[in-house]
């Protein structure tokens, strides 16, 4: 059997009607919009980088490998380390490889695994010595003498806008050195990446300190990596200026406004109790 729930009589009960409609219509309204910004707070914050940091950010990426007469041992080292550290974090990267001219080996989009046979290869064969009983760079036969980091990067952004690669990434692995008639053309490319708003990050092997100075004017102390850095996730990027998610933030500060407004505009009325009397 149904029971009315207990009340209080009251003779202004029409006039508290109107009052309690528009009450619960608020009510309904600022519980949508909570509901809202709860969902946009939460979709927001799904887009949240909060896993560990990646040494290529973009969806794809492009490995850019100087392997010039200049490469010496150490240098490989930091090559084999940095192809290590892409495999390890499953990335997404193509693969061009240069000297004064630049070869595309791997189209974007390649999983970084394929990268595995390369690091075999990335090691200076010693036995097989020059005239000058030197070490014979392993990719001499492929290469002229001289070298041009304008035409790898050019060559990279060739590839990110021919495949419609986007938020492309290039991440270049060099000593730094170029021929002196390349600097011009080094800084119309970096000029040009910056226009396209592609990113470049540098791991810099054992540079001179012109070639540290030229990319350091052009990119930014922040862009160069040293390879040492690679053993740890971390080193690489705590340097970086961490940004605050402003969109969450205001969103969830949007959310609290709307549960205090609910509290104030739509909340239960509350009655004063009687006074007690003495007798």
């Amino acid at each position: 059997m149904w029971h009315r729930a207990p009340a209080v009589y009251s003779h202004d009960a029409e006039t508290l009607r109107a009052v309690s409609l528009r009450t619960r219509l608020l009510s309904v309204l600022i519980a949508l919009g909570a509901v809202t910004l709860l969902v946009i707070a939460t979709a927001s914050a799904r887009g949240l980088n909060t896993g560990p940091p990646r040494l290529l950010s973009g969806q794809a990426g492009i490995l850019v490998i100087d392997l010039s007469a200049s490469i010496g041992e150490d240098d490989y080292e930091g090559i084999r380390r940095t192809v290590r550290r892409l495999i390890d974090e499953d990335a997404s990267v193509g693969l061009v490889v240069f000297s004064d001219v630049g070869y595309e080996l791997l189209p974007p989009g390649t999983p970084a695994s394929e990268l595995r046979p390369l690091l075999r290869l990335l090691v200076p064969r010693r036995p097989t010595l020059d005239d000058a009983g030197l070490p014979v760079n392993p990719w001499a036969q492929s290469f002229r003498a001289g070298t041009r980091i304008s035409t790898a990067l050019a060559l990279a952004r060739d590839v990110l806008v021919r495949d419609k690669v986007k938020n492309g990434f290039i991440l270049l692995a060099s000593d730094l050195v170029t021929a002196p008639q390349d600097v011009p053309d080094l800084a119309r490319t970096l000029n040009e990446l910056r226009r396209q708003s592609i990113p470049i990050r540098v791991v810099a092997l054992s540079p001179l300190r012109d070639g540290r100075a030229v990319f350091e004017g052009l990119l930014g102390k922040s862009a160069l990596i040293e390879p040492s850095q690679l053993r740890n996730p971390q080193p690489v990027w705590e340097k970086r200026r961490v940004e605050l998610p402003m969109e969450f933030l205001v969103l969830g500060g949007l959310l609290f406004g709307v549960l205090a407004a609910h509290e104030r505009f739509a909340g239960r009325l509350g009655l004063p109790y009687p006074r007690r009397t003495h007798a």
